[in-house]
């Protein structure tokens, strides 16, 4: 029998998070900021991040009666291999947030089915799941890239803090129609709970899914601070 790893998890830097969701996950990319960067280690050796952000869209908990800074959206589960079951580095990272972003009531998740998601790690963290999203697209940019369609944009720049940036235009990529996402909600406090569990519908057919990823640690890793995605 394998000796039971030295699970941690505490607060992870910019740089590291950068690394976990590089190398780690498929989006290759950090969500937009702010950002609450979850670190982990198993026997002191850096093994990712779990983080939480306020999603790419402003209405991702308004359909449940919140204004956007009562929720928020678990956005990179971004590992290497590891022994912990990941259900429990979940349920720990919803620890950190709950500490440390006063005034969140729901955090949202969705699990991919054009990646070979279909939540099983939510399901068993009794998450409520509500079902899918409406369908999207992505495109695929000629480098071989592929691009959500928030992304591509019709006059071939976005703005962003001010700054432009170029963009691909539809034009110039091939669409691809998407899947809609498995919702998964998880209530932060005894109110919301009751007002989503009525929201429920039977998990998804858990299917057999493989945890990508090389192996790695990121360097530097020091705790400092936080960041909060609620009211202080």
């Amino acid at each position: 029998m394998s000796k039971k790893a030295d699970l941690k998890l505490d607060w992870a830097t910019h740089a590291a998070a950068k690394y976990a969701c590089e190398h780690w996950h498929y989006a290759k990319s950090l969500p937009t900021p702010p950002i609450v960067r979850v670190g982990v280690w198993e026997d002191k050796i850096f093994k990712g991040v779990v983080l939480f952000s306020r999603g790419a869209g402003n209405n991702l908990v308004k359909p449940y009666g919140l204004r956007q800074d009562e929720g928020c959206e678990l956005t990179r589960i971004a590992l290497t291999d590891h022994k912990a079951e990941v259900s429990k580095i979940i349920s720990i990272s919803l620890r950190f947030l709950k500490l440390y972003s006063k005034g969140l009531r729901l955090v949202v998740s969705y699990a991919d089915p054009n990646n070979g998601h279909n939540g099983a790690i939510y399901q068993a963290g009794n998450w409520v799941y509500a079902g899918k999203s409406t369908p999207g697209s992505s495109y695929e940019a000629p480098d071989g890239k592929v691009w959500h369609s928030r992304m591509v944009k019709k006059q071939g720049f976005t703005t962003c803090y001010g700054k432009r940036r170029s963009t691909w235009r539809p034009d110039q990529c091939t669409k691809i129609e998407l899947e809609g996402k498995h919702r998964y909600l998880m209530a932060l406090d005894p109110e919301m709970k009751k007002q989503i569990e009525p929201l429920g519908k039977p998990y998804p057919k858990r299917l057999k899914q493989a945890m990508a990823g090389s192996t790695g640690t990121a360097e530097g890793q020091h705790l400092p601070g936080r960041s909060t995605l609620g009211r202080a």
